[in-house]
Parts: structure tokens; sequence; C-alpha cells
């Protein structure tokens, strides 16, 4: 049999000589998957073409058969690949999801997953794509290489989805393994790998638990602070005379089935609970939570308080409790030198209460800070309106439509000013 099979350098310049195709269809096929995946933060794209020493290897370990019978090229199914680098643990299903949805797929392969909690090992994803037809567009190449390198039927590509540290550990532990051989008196440094990527395991957990939570508390603030305007835009419609029905919003708290990294009372779980308890409607329990935080003997820092005021403040508003909530929201704004928010709350409740020059001038400074809210000049419009200075109300209203901020209550603001316009 040694005699019939071709010479290891007739099956480099065979494998060699595919190379610029194998590189054409790669790149197509990162190309098209770099558009095709929706992620945020973006995943990273690797690409390679398996080096020929590491082919041969493999082609001489898995199809000798094939290679005595034929003197056409071998495929294999990780010739040409691909590595997606995400940056959390959930990216890597949202990025088989969205692959299994857009491409022919083969196989998928999720190595790590056998073993036991003792265990820990190289861990990634594997997926098999057939290539798309789009991909297999060589009109770049010279015609002549492609009509004589019909490409293989067989060819697929190998992507890989990956976490950042599963990546890390993935390339050392090649340099530290696969390219060498231990022997049994390697066990210590067997070990001492092994620590390095639980190590490394844990850190994937605990980034995807503080993600999970930044998530949940992110969307309960969106929601707090959506119902905060509703409120505000319910008063002021009352006092335009408009008719606009504004539902309250709605607490969708998901579950995200993982553990917290949060202890149950601390800082940040005591927060979270008061967002929810508020996004639900309790607002004497959110109120308590904050104040119990407050009044905790837990040193915080100015940034926390801040926040805390700002938020218990909201809590006050919507309980019509309009001193305590402006109280709250100066206390916040003094502990955060640019909180220009809670400077436009201000304005808000001064709004709501009456004090039109004192709301003037707090939505003035909060612009001051941030030129870019649209809701912030149209208050001010609405506010200069009320003060009788109708041309610098409708500078400021157009300002907020300028910034992509139209609903009806700034048409309705646009046609009282018509009017009073017509009038002089």
């Amino acid at each position: 049999m040694d005699a019939q099979m071709p010479s290891k350098s007739n099956i480099e310049e065979l494998y060699n000589s595919y190379y610029p195709i194998f590189s054409c269809i790669l790149n197509n096929v990162q190309n098209m998957l770099a558009g095709d995946l929706d992620l945020n933060p973006r995943p990273v794209l690797k690409s390679r073409i398996k080096s020929f020493k590491s082919y041969y290897s493999k082609v001489v370990r898995q199809r000798a058969d094939a290679i005595y019978r034929t003197d056409k090229l071998v495929c294999l199914t990780d010739m040409i690949g691909i590595r997606v680098v995400c940056a959390f643990l959930e990216d890597i299903s949202n990025v088989v999801k969205q692959i299994s949805e857009k491409y022919s797929v083969r196989e998928i392969e999720r190595k790590g997953e056998s073993m036991s909690f003792k265990e820990f090992g190289y861990e990634s994803v594997h997926i098999l794509i057939n290539i798309p037809t789009e991909c297999l567009d060589l009109s770049v190449l010279n015609p002549g290489l492609v009509k004589d390198h019909p490409i293989p039927p067989e060819l697929c590509c190998e992507i890989q989805v990956r976490t950042i540290l599963q990546d890390a550990w993935a390339e050392v532990e090649h340099e530290l393994i696969y390219k060498t051989e231990f022997t049994p008196f390697d066990a210590p440094l067997r070990r001492k790998l092994a620590c390095v990527n639980a190590s490394l395991s844990l850190a994937d957990t605990i980034f995807q638990e503080i993600r999970d939570y930044q998530k949940n508390f992110q969307r309960a603030v969106d929601e707090r602070r959506e119902s905060f305007y509703q409120k505000a835009d319910v008063i002021t419609d009352q006092e335009n005379g408009l008719q606009a029905v504004k539902g309250q919003a709605q607490a969708k708290q998901e579950d995200i089935g993982r553990v917290s990294p949060y202890v149950r009372g601390t800082i940040d779980d005591m927060i979270l609970r008061a967002l929810q308890a508020h996004n639900s409607g309790n607002l004497d329990l959110a109120v308590t939570i904050y104040s119990d935080i407050l009044n905790s003997k837990t040193q915080l820092n100015d940034n926390v308080l801040s926040v805390i005021h700002k938020h218990r403040g909201m809590a006050f508003f919507a309980q019509n409790k309009y001193n305590e909530a402006l109280e709250d929201f100066e206390k916040s704004a003094n502990y955060g030198t640019d909180n220009f928010r809670s400077i436009y709350y201000m304005g808000i409740v001064y709004g709501v209460t009456g004090q039109n020059e004192k709301a003037l001038e707090a939505f003035t400074k909060s612009l001051e800070l941030n030129g870019f809210q649209s809701h912030a000049y149209y208050r001010r419009a609405l506010t200069y309106f009320n003060l009788a200075d109708y041309q610098k109300s409708l500078e400021d209203l157009n300002a907020a439509n300028r910034l992509g901020l139209d609903n009806d209550e700034c048409k309705a603001l646009r046609a009282k000013l018509n009017k009073k316009f017509d009038m002089m």
C-alpha cells in the first residue's frame, strides 16, 4: 500500500494550489457572517485556513483510505474556519441561533459539554455550515486557476463560537499542551492549568451575572423614568385641556434564570428591589427602601447619594408629594456636579406647581449642562408660554422639533402659539 500512496510533497503541492480558492471563499463567508450577526457588543471575527502541517497530520490519521483511492484533494471539515469571539456567555447562544436561522447547518458540537463538575478544559461551540452559494463567487481569481481547481462538493466552513476568556484559554492551552508532550511527572503543571481554566470559567460566569443584573437594573430605571414623564405629561395635558390618554408603564421584569451576584441586603440589591417596587406601583415600599439606604451606616459616595435621592424624588412625585420630591431632586443635583437630569426634574416639579420663574431657571441650567434634551426644550417652551414670552417659547419649540420631538403636546403648543401670534 505504501507504494500506492501519493508522496507528501505531491499532497502538499495540491493542497497549496487550492490556497487562493479557499482564501477567497473564506473571505466571502466571513464578510457575510459579519453582516448577518446582530450582537451588542459586536463579536470579533478571526479566520484561518488550516496549515498543511495540521492538514497532513489529520488527513493521514482520519482519511488515509481516501488518499489511497484518489489523486484529488481530500477534504476535512475544518480546512477553512472562522472564530467568533464574544464578550459574554449569553452571546454564544445568540450567535448559534442566528447562524442556525440564516445558514445551512450540518452539525453543531458543544466542546466540553460532557465534562463533569470536577473537570475543567477546552470549551467552545463548533458549527459546520455548508458554503452559501453566493460565497462561491471566485470571479476575482484567475479563470484558469478556478477551472483547474474544482471546488470539492463536501467543502464546508467550521465556525467556532467562544467568549473572550474561552478563546484566551484555547490559545494558551494549544501552546502549552498540544504542541508538547506531558509525561506523568507533569501532573502538578496540569493541576495549575486546571486552576487557571477554572478561574477563567468563574470569571465568565461572574461577568454574565453582572451583565444580567445591569440589564435588569437598566430596564427598571427606564420604566421608572417613563412613568415619571407620563405623570408629568398627564398633569400638563390637564392644564392645557388635552384629552390624551396615557397608560402607566408596566413592570416587565425578565426572569434571567441565574443567580444574582449581589448578596441580598447590599446596596445594589436594595436599589433593584426599590425600582421593582416603584414600577409595580408599591410606592410606599419603594420610598422605604430608598430611605433605608440613605439612613444606613454604610459610607455612600456622592454618586450613590445623588442616584438614591433622584429615585426617591421620583417616587415622591408619583405620590403627589411635590415638596419632598423637590427636596430630593435638589439634593441629587448638589451631590452630582453635572446632574442635568435631576435639575430637569426640579424644573418639572416647579412647573406642575405653578412656579414658572423657578422652572425656567431649572430648565435653562439643565440645558446648559446638556443641550441635547428635546423634552427640556419643550418644557422650557411651555414655561415661556405660561410667562407670555411667546417668541422664546416658539424658539424652544423649534429646537425640540429639530431634536426629533414632535408629539401631540408639541403640536398643541404650536397651535396655541399660532393663535397668540395671529392676535398680535
